[in-house]
């Protein structure tokens, strides 16, 4: 029997620890992670970045499974390679779909006066963006937030912020989170809810995530 490809691709500064807890049918799925590169430059592309992280995926057909600011990412990948299906948890679809939050550090360019310093210390730059909410989970992000790489933090932010997608894609799974302080669900439309749900319900909700997945998948 041909197995499903599934490539996971984790939320920003995230390694691939975070989908430890998805545990999806052997017989019918084979799951593959993809760790973030470190950018060309800080004036690379996110189109360019996103034909780099295609270049891992050695199957087809496949299906791309992305966390937050991975789920961004898979979808720019979709564009290049045409997956059987795109996945995004907890993440967003177009650039109206980001919180007020984060429009206005775009808009007065915030993010330009963070200190480089911040950046590599994971604690303060998570209080700086995510706020109080993140604060409680400091230990486990401490764990699973291992890319620390200052250049690549510049370009994932600026990323988020200046991302051009204005539209949905088509064939896109958005499951999401009732309880999502990064990406609140009030913004959101569109998606398979999963009550209580925050941000890090990729390691939380793990099962839940999977039994969503693999009844979309079989439809």
């Amino acid at each position: 029997m041909n197995k499903t490809h599934i490539y996971c691709v984790p939320g920003l500064a995230a390694n691939s620890k975070i989908f430890k807890n998805l545990k999806f049918t052997k017989d019918f799925y084979e799951v593959h992670y993809i760790e973030w590169l470190v950018p060309e430059s800080i004036d690379e592309t996110i189109e360019h970045y996103a034909q780099r992280m295609c270049e891992i995926i050695t199957e087809e057909n496949v299906i791309l499974l992305g966390v937050s600011f991975g789920g961004i990412m898979v979808q720019e990948m979709s564009k290049i390679i045409h997956p059987k299906k795109v996945i995004i948890v907890s993440s967003v679809k177009n650039l109206n779909e980001l919180p007020l939050r984060l429009k206005v550090a775009k808009a007065t360019k915030a993010y330009k006066v963070v200190p480089t310093k911040m950046l590599t210390n994971l604690e303060k730059y998570i209080q700086f963006f995510f706020g109080s909410m993140a604060k409680k989970r400091l230990e486990m992000y401490k764990v699973y937030m291992s890319m620390r790489d200052e250049a690549y933090l510049k370009w994932a932010i600026y990323n988020v912020l200046h991302w051009k997608q204005n539209y949905n894609l088509e064939n896109i799974i958005h499951i999401h989170g009732t309880d999502d302080g990064v990406f609140p669900v009030k913004h959101i439309k569109d998606y398979i809810k999963i009550d209580g749900g925050t941000h890090v319900m990729i390691i939380t909700k793990a099962s839940s995530i999977v039994s969503i997945i693999e009844d979309q998948l079989n439809k």
